[in-house]
C-alpha cells in the first residue's frame, strides 16, 4: 500500500499538482475539489443565490394571496395516527393562529366578512386556529395550513348577487307550505290523542 501511495504523489508531483490547486488530469482522469454534480456545473447559467421575495402589490380591496408568517403565531406538535417511530419523534403537526381583529394584510372589507362569518370559532383571546396534520412533513403541513387560510379568504371575497323576486317569492310558498303541513300533523296528531281517551260521564 506504502508502494501505491509513493507512487501516486510521484505522479502528482512530475504534473506541477502544488501549482494548481483547483484541478488537474491524473490517469486521465479529472481531479477537482468540486463534484462535476455540483449546481454550477449542472446550471451554470443559473443564480444560486437563494432569496425571499419582495410582497406583491396592494390590489385595492382585494386579497393578494402574501401572508405574512412573521405575523402569525406558528406552532408544531406530534401528528397522531399512523406512521411508526417517526410520529412519536418528529413535531409534524402545525398550529397556526392569530388575532382576526388585528391583522393589516387582509382588506378590510374581507375582515368584517370574516369576522361575522367565523364569529363562533375564534378562542375567547380572539385567535382564529388552523391546524394541519396532513403529511409527516413539518414544511408540507404548514404550506396547507397557508393554502387553508388563503382559500378561506378568498371564499369570504366572492360577492354573492342578491336574490330575485322569483327566488324570494318561491321561498315564500315553500314556506307557506311547510308551515300548513306542519300544522295539519299536529292537528291530527292531537285528533288521535283524543280518540284514545275513554268516554267521560259527560259524553254519557
Amino acid at each position: 500500500m506504502n508502494k501505491i501511495c509513493t507512487r501516486y504523489l510521484n505522479i502528482l508531483n512530475k504534473i506541477g499538482f502544488q501549482k494548481s490547486y483547483t484541478s488537474s488530469v491524473v490517469l486521465g482522469r479529472n481531479l477537482c475539489f468540486k463534484s462535476d454534480l455540483s449546481l454550477d456545473k449542472i446550471y451554470p447559467n443559473s443564480r444560486l443565490k437563494i432569496f425571499t421575495p419582495n410582497p406583491p402589490a396592494s390590489t385595492g380591496d382585494k386579497f393578494s394571496g402574501y401572508i405574512p408568517l412573521e405575523k402569525l403565531n406558528i406552532t408544531y406538535s406530534r401528528s397522531s395516527g399512523p406512521g411508526g417511530q417517526h410520529v412519536n419523534t418528529v413535531n409534524t403537526k402545525v398550529d397556526l393562529r392569530f388575532k382576526l381583529n388585528e391583522v393589516d394584510w387582509i382588506p378590510e372589507k374581507t375582515k368584517q366578512k370574516l369576522m361575522i362569518g367565523l364569529q363562533n370559532k375564534i378562542t375567547n383571546e380572539g385567535y382564529y386556529v388552523i391546524k394541519s396534520d396532513l403529511t409527516r412533513s413539518q414544511q408540507l403541513n404548514l404550506a396547507d395550513a397557508l393554502e387553508k387560510l388563503r382559500s378561506l379568504i378568498r371564499q369570504y371575497e366572492i360577492e354573492t348577487p342578491p336574490p330575485k323576486e322569483e327566488t324570494l317569492e318561491k321561498i315564500r310558498k315553500r314556506q307557506l307550505k311547510s308551515a300548513r303541513e306542519r300544522l295539519f300533523l299536529k292537528r291530527q296528531r292531537s285528533q288521535t290523542k283524543i280518540d284514545r281517551q275513554s268516554p267521560s260521564n259527560v259524553d254519557l
